[in-house]
């Protein structure tokens, strides 16, 4: 069985993130995701409009999606990929690079994203009430 292990905050969950999960999921047979926690955005200055425990509700009824843990800081994924047994780590594009040193414990891959479509986006439109 291949392990596949994605980490985001999927607020405002869209088709973009859709579209990841899935292409995540058709790497392998079992997809893990790292859901950041509300502590830990405030960590990495972003809040999410959404609580977690609602985003991991959501999350976890997603049909490509087999377990929803926590991310809680960044030093977890090393100790995340080897306590799950992970195969493939999987990010989007936008993080090229950034996660390389995976690669001493399992595949890597950045996956395009969606065009045109993001939560920064939508949370801006919101913000200027379009």
């Amino acid at each position: 069985m291949k392990i596949v292990l994605t980490y985001g905050t999927f607020d405002f969950l869209h088709v973009g993130h859709i579209r990841l999960l899935q292409r995540a999921k058709a790497l392998g047979d079992y997809l893990i995701v790292g859901l950041s926690t509300d502590e830990f955005n405030q960590v990495k200055h972003k809040s999410a409009f959404i609580p977690y425990e609602q985003r991991k509700v959501i999350l976890e009824s997603i049909r490509y999606v087999d377990l929803v843990i926590p991310e809680c800081c960044w030093e977890q994924k090393v100790q995340d990929v080897q306590r799950h047994a992970v195969d493939i780590f999987v990010i989007g594009d936008d993080w090229a690079g950034e996660f390389d040193f995976l690669r001493e414990f399992c595949q890597v891959v950045y996956l395009p994203r969606t065009q045109d479509i993001s939560s920064s986006g939508l949370k801006g439109r919101l913000r200027n009430g379009e």
